[in-house]
């Protein structure tokens, strides 16, 4: 598959998941990013995963289900931990109407998030700090595949808002551990399939306390 032809591949493995396709506007828009993803990670260890299909099928197909799962009437989301942009990349593409906050600690990915705000023109801003120090909350905060899951769980629940809601994207095997991690306030749905397999995402709401 060649970077020209993505976006189609983007949208014909949507369809294949079982997932709305994406309009010519905004999958344009994830083949630029795919491209600013596969040249950045020659130099910066975005991810392991390095080939174009499995950059589509592993990160930025689950992403766009999980914009799509998300609860409406959220108008501001931390994507905590946020690597290479995912899913908050893929949330803010897809729910323009979210404003999106990209905290990364490590200079080089932080650096990466700041290009692909500029080059995707997405309402979204970088905190190139830890998460644990910002001093607002979310409606909404995002965790997929941050070092040593629990921990940053347990640091990204204080920040969600009273009555708003905290999204893992993790495997069957380790949600009750993330769950437990999050602590008593949240009240947690069923967990949504995510495409690949063993993949779920888990939506917690924060009970007032």
């Amino acid at each position: 598959m060649s970077v020209i032809g993505a976006s189609d591949r983007l949208n014909h493995l949507l369809i294949e998941s079982g997932i709305q396709p994406l309009d010519l506007e905004t999958a344009q828009r994830f083949e630029d990013y795919l491209s600013l993803f596969i040249r950045w990670n020659q130099k910066v260890n975005l991810s392991a995963i390095r080939d174009e299909d499995g950059i589509i099928s592993r990160h930025f197909v689950e992403s766009i289900e999980v914009a799509r799962f998300l609860p409406n009437g959220i108008a501001s989301l931390l994507d905590f931990g946020s690597g290479a942009g995912l899913p908050g990349i893929p949330i803010a593409l897809c729910r323009p109407e979210i404003t999106v906050t990209l905290a990364e600690s490590q200079g080089k990915k932080a650096a990466f998030l700041q290009e692909a705000v500029r080059l995707l023109g997405i309402q979204a801003k970088v905190f190139a700090q830890r998460a644990e120090n910002l001093d607002e909350s979310f409606d909404c905060v995002t965790l997929r595949a941050v070092d040593k899951m629990p921990k940053a769980v347990a640091a990204a629940a204080p920040l969600v808002a009273d009555s708003k809601w905290l999204a893992l994207m993790t495997t069957e095997s380790e949600l009750l551990q993330l769950k437990t991690a999050a602590g008593e306030p949240f009240a947690w749905g069923e967990p949504l399939r995510l495409p690949g397999e063993s993949r779920v995402l888990a939506i917690g709401q924060k009970i007032n306390c």
